[in-house]
């Protein structure tokens, strides 16, 4: 039977991480070193792209012209990166990523046009782009909405297909196949919409397929999904830097369809709550998840006015602290990829 696990070392500045890989059945063992794992980082600070080389230790910035900016991905294929502007309300294409070996100032080789008022995450699927927007829609704050924009990346360009409007406020959303789980901003629920971009081609204003509530969590905002397991950060009190959390849920999909439709899925047996002192989680605000290695990535809005955490054996759960603890003034979103 094989067994994977991480060690991860702090550099002051800069990250590193080591992966190995261990074999019990025949007792001996081999290193199995990553070729390529960058962790990639925006922010409501200025609006630039980190770029964390964990396996070189290194990081650099990639300068952009907005100054602010939630929801970022990279895409290995194209050797590009998308991010959602917050400061010009528009999605931005950055070509050549790997070509940039030290800090550089960047410019757009694509944009959007000017369609979003208030964005929070982006998800991909295919050629598709979607942007959580959590500006209120209706203009009355009592009645929750918000919406989904679905762009195309086709041809040289950034298309914008439709707008969904959802019946309560977004923050992260993440595909699994062409599912999309969404949160449901300002509660501990988390939703899912089936077939989401096959079957909403046109505007629209849609219910989610299937919303639960999520035990112990009070506001979440972060998610991410890997191998089947899901990561939901809690930001608790949005005015505390001090309170955030997030879970650990493995075996996600039969968990989450085991839970009708309203209810409520229970911590025990189902979840593992990272949280407290040593956590420095006040506002996680994004999340992202390396199944293969078992480490959590928080994007880390408050605590000392903005972190970049790591966790390994994070399943433990409780008060533990993490293994990666970089500074990053309002950080705000994350996107994680490797090759070995």
């Amino acid at each position: 039977m094989k067994k994977s696990f991480l060690k991860l070392s702090l550099i002051l500045v800069s990250t590193s991480i080591a992966f190995t890989s261990c074999s019990n059945d025949d007792n001996d063992s081999d290193s199995v070193k990553l070729e390529s794992a960058q962790l990639y980082a925006s922010n409501n600070s200025d609006g630039n792209i980190t770029v964390y080389d964990m396996v070189s230790g290194e990081a650099k910035t990639l300068t952009t012209s907005s100054t602010a900016a939630e929801g970022i991905y990279y895409d290995a294929d194209s050797d590009e990166i998308i991010q959602a502007s917050r400061s010009s309300n528009q999605l931005n294409l950055y070509s050549n990523i790997s070509s940039y070996l030290l800090n550089a100032t960047i410019t757009a080789s694509v944009s959007s046009t000017t369609d979003l008022e208030s964005p929070r995450d982006i998800a991909v699927t295919n050629n598709f782009i979607v942007v959580s927007d959590n500006a209120d829609v209706d203009g009355n704050p009592e009645t929750p909405d918000g919406r989904l924009f679905i762009y195309t990346n086709s041809n040289g360009s950034l298309t914008l297909r439709n707008i969904v409007t959802t019946d309560f406020a977004l923050w992260g959303i993440e595909f699994v196949g062409d599912n999309l789980y969404a949160v449901v901003d300002k509660t501990n629920k988390l939703a899912v919409f089936t077939s989401f971009t096959a079957t909403n081609t046109t505007n629209t204003t849609v219910s989610a397929s299937k919303q639960i509530a999520i035990e112990g969590i009070v506001r979440t905002h972060g998610l991410a999904y890997d191998n089947g397991t899901m990561i939901l950060t809690d930001v608790g009190d949005a005015a505390s830097d001090t309170d955030g959390a997030f879970h650990i849920i493995s075996n996600f999909d039969s968990k989450f369809t085991a839970v009708a439709n309203g209810e409520t899925m229970a911590v025990a047996n189902n979840q593992i709550r990272v949280s407290g002192s040593s956590t420095f989680l006040g506002n996680p605000v994004a999340a992202e998840y390396d199944a293969a290695t078992e480490t959590i990535f928080i994007a880390e809005a408050a605590n000392g006015s903005g972190r970049v955490l790591a966790f390994s054996d994070a399943s433990v759960g409780g008060n533990i602290a993490p293994t990666i603890n970089n500074s990053l003034a309002s950080a705000s979103s994350l996107y994680f990829y490797s090759t070995n």
